[in-house]
C-alpha cells in the first residue's frame, strides 16, 4: 500500500481528511486531494472551497456549508458554521442543529463510519483554525490525515507573475496583516528580504504605511493580487509609498468590495519591468472573457476546455435537445442488418449519430466487434474521436471540407466487382439535408437513410443568461452551426452589439447576418477547434492593439453603456 493510500474508516468514528483546496483555481487541486474527494461520504467547506471541490465529488454527497452567509466576504474560517445543502445532487448530514462551530461539525459528520474531507483554502498548515480541528478530533478519538494544498501566498504571486526568489537568494517571509504584531512589523521592515503580505484590498495602504514607518523605502516596489489564480485575478503594481493613489486612480476604491482578500508581493522581486514579462496569466488571449457556447453539453466539453486554456470563462447554453425517433423500428432493423451483413458502409455525421448507434448496441448486449468488415466514414474530428472512443477507427474521413459535400468528394463510387454489398447505413437526425444522400446514391450505391435520432429546440436559458445575452454581459458568442444561430436568437434572444460573433464557416455566418448580427471572427476551416483559435488570434490582436495605443486592456463586455471598466471581485 502506498503511504498515501485510504485508510479504512472506524466503525464509530470514521475519518477526516483535512484537505487543502489551493487558492482558487480547481486545476490545482493534487492527485491526492482528488483521490480523497472522490472517496467522501461529507464535505465541510466554505463557500467558495465549495465552488473549487465539488467537481470532485461523487453522487450523492453530503455538504456542510461552514458560511453563514454565502456572500460574505470574511476570510475563510471565520464565518458562524451551520449546515447547508448546498445543491439538488447533495443530501443533508446528519448533523444536530445545534452543532455551531467547524470542529464538532467534523466530528459529528464523522460518526458512524463516514469518510469526511475538511477543505479549507489554501494549504491547512497555513489556515487560521485548522490546527484546533485537528487537535479537537484527536481528543475525541476521530482519526484524520493531511492532504497539503497550494498556499495563497505562494500560488497568487506565481500567477500574478511576481518570482518570490532568485539567483541572489533573497530571504522570503510571509506575513497575515490581520494578526501581525508591531514586533513583526518591525522585524520585516529593518530587513531587505522579500514579504508576502496577505491582507484585504482596503487595509494594502495600511500594511504599505506599517512598513515605511519600520524603516522600508517609500520606494520599494510593490504588486497587489486580487482574486488570485482565477479568471477574475488583476494585479496592480506600486511602491509602498504610492499604492494607496494607484488604487484610488484605478477606481477600485473605494468600493464595498474592500474587504476582498489580496495577496501583496514588497520588494525587489516584484518590479513592475519583471512583471510584464512574467505575467503569463493575466496576459492570455481571452482572459476573463465570458463566452457563451451554444452546443450540448456533451459537444461543449472539449471546446469549453480549450477556451478555459486560453483564459476564457465558458459558459454553455444548449440550444438543442436530442431525442429518441418517434419510432424506433426502423433503427432497430438497420442495427440488426449491420450485424447479419447487410451493409458495406456506415456513416456517421455527427457525434449524436454515434451515440444513437451506440445506446442501441448496448440495448442489444453488442460491441464494436459488430463493425468487423464494414466500412466505417465519419464527418469531423469529433464524430471520429467518438467512434475511436467507442472502439471503432474510421475508414474514411474527409480529406478537405468536414461537410456532407467534403465526405462525397472522397467516397468512391459503387464497383460491383470490388465491392459484395452495394448498400449503405446512413443514422442521421430527423431534420438533415439530402445533399448525402442523393450524392451516395449518385455514386451507384443503395442508401438506407434512418432516422436516429431527433433534435429538438432546446427550452429558454434561465432569465439572468437571457439578459446577459440581450445586454451585453458575454463578451463572446461561438455559433457552430446555422441551426445554433437560428435556436439561440429564437430561445434567448440576439446578442447585443458589443458582444465578438465568431462563426464556424461561411453558411453559419450568412446565417447570423440574415439575424442582424455583424460577424467578426471566422473559422479558417470547419472545426469547432480551429474556432476556438481564431477567436483566441482575435483576442490576442485586439491585447496588443490596446497596449500599442497605451489603452487599458479592456473585455468587449466592457464597452457596453453602464459597464464598469474594470471588475476583479464577481
Amino acid at each position: 500500500m502506498s503511504p498515501t493510500a485510504l485508510p479504512a474508516a472506524g466503525p464509530e468514528h470514521g475519518h477526516v481528511t483535512f484537505l487543502g483546496a489551493g487558492p482558487g483555481d480547481p486545476g490545482l487541486l493534487t492527485l491526492r486531494a482528488v483521490e480523497a474527494l472522490s472517496n467522501a461520504d461529507v464535505l465541510v467547506a466554505e463557500h467558495e472551497v465549495l465552488d473549487v471541490i465539488r467537481t470532485h465529488a461523487r453522487q450523492g454527497v453530503s455538504v456542510v456549508q461552514t458560511d453563514a452567509d454565502p456572500s460574505s466576504v470574511s476570510p475563510p474560517g471565520t464565518g458562524t458554521p451551520q449546515l447547508t445543502v448546498v445543491d439538488g445532487t447533495s443530501t443533508p448530514a446528519a448533523i444536530p442543529g445545534g452543532a455551531r462551530d467547524a470542529a464538532h461539525l467534523v466530528m459529528e459528520a464523522a460518526r458512524g463510519g463516514r469518510r469526511v474531507v475538511r477543505a479549507v483554502s489554501g494549504d491547512p498548515g497555513l489556515d487560521t483554525y485548522a490546527a484546533e480541528e485537528m487537535l479537537a478530533c484527536a481528543a475525541a478519538g476521530v482519526p484524520f490525515e493531511v492532504v497539503p494544498g497550494v498556499a495563497a501566498a505562494v500560488g497568487v504571486p506565481a500567477y500574478a507573475g511576481v518570482p518570490l526568489r532568485d539567483a541572489d537568494g533573497a530571504d522570503v517571509r510571509f506575513v497575515d496583516a490581520r494578526t501581525a504584531s508591531d514586533r513583526c512589523w518591525s522585524e520585516v521592515g529593518a530587513s531587505d528580504s522579500t514579504v508576502v503580505v496577505s491582507t484585504t484590498l482596503d487595509s494594502v495602504a495600511g500594511a504599505a504605511a506599517e512598513l515605511v514607518s519600520a524603516g522600508r523605502k517609500p520606494d520599494t516596489p510593490l504588486s497587489v493580487t486580487i482574486a488570485g489564480t482565477t479568471t477574475r485575478q488583476r494585479t496592480w503594481t506600486a511602491t509602498l509609498g504610492t499604492i494607496a493613489q494607484t488604487l484610488k486612480q484605478a477606481k477600485v476604491l473605494p468600493s464595498p468590495d474592500g474587504g476582498r482578500p489580496v495577496i501583496a508581493v514588497v520588494g525587489e522581486r516584484s518590479a513592475a519591468d519583471r512583471r510584464d514579462q512574467l505575467s503569463w496569466f493575466e496576459s492570455k488571449p481571452l482572459f476573463g472573457w465570458k463566452v457563451l457556447v451554444p452546443r450540448t453539453k456533451e459537444q461543449a466539453a472539449s471546446l469549453s476546455e480549450q477556451l478555459r486554456s486560453y483564459g476564457a470563462v465558458p459558459h454553455e447554453v444548449p440550444t438543442i435537445a436530442v431525442e429518441p425517433p418517434r419510432t424506433p423500428q426502423q433503427m432497430e432493423r438497420a442495427v440488426k442488418g449491420l450485424v447479419t451483413g447487410r451493409y458495406e458502409w456506415i456513416a456517421f455525421t455527427s457525434v449524436n449519430a454515434v451515440k444513437a448507434v451506440r445506446e442501441k448496441f448496448e440495448e442489444y448486449g453488442l460491441d464494436a466487434r459488430a463493425f468487423a468488415g464494414i466500412k466505417v466514414a465519419a464527418v469531423g474530428e469529433q464524430t471520429a474521436k467518438a467512434l475511436v472512443a467507442f472502439g471503432v477507427k474510421p475508414d474514411l474521413v474527409p480529406s478537405g471540407e468536414q461537410s456532407a459535400a467534403g465526405l462525397l468528394e472522397d467516397w468512391p463510387p459503387y464497383d460491383p466487382v470490388f465491392d459484395p454489398i452495394d448498400r449503405v447505413f446512413l443514422p442521421r437526425a430527423d431534420i438533415a439535408t439530402e445533399t448525402l444522400v442523393a450524392g451516395l446514391i449518385d455514386l451507384g450505391w443503395e442508401v438506407d437513410d434512418v432516422t436516429a435520432y431527433r433534435t429538438v429546440r432546446a427550452s429558454p436559458p434561465p432569465a439572468e443568461t437571457r439578459e446577459a445575452i440581450k445586454g451585453g454581459g458575454f463578451d463572446a458568442v461561438l455559433f457552430t452551426s446555422s441551426s445554433t444561430v437560428r435556436n439561440l436568437v429564437g430561445i434567448a434572444g440576439k446578442p447585443h452589439n458589443v458582444t465578438v460573433i465568431a462563426c464556424i464557416g461561411p453558411a453559419t455566418a450568412k446565417t447570423a447576418e440574415e439575424h442582424g448580427l455583424r460577424v467578426d471572427v471566422m473559422a479558417p476551416e470547419p472545426s469547432v477547434h480551429k474556432l476556438a483559435e481564431a477567436l483566441a488570434d482575435f483576442g490576442m490582436k485586439r491585447r496588443a492593439a490596446a497596449l500599442e495605443a497605451g489603452d487599458p486592456v479592456t473585455r468587449p463586455s466592457e464597452r457596453r453603456p453602464g459597464a464598469r471598466r474594470r471588475r476583479s471581485t464577481t
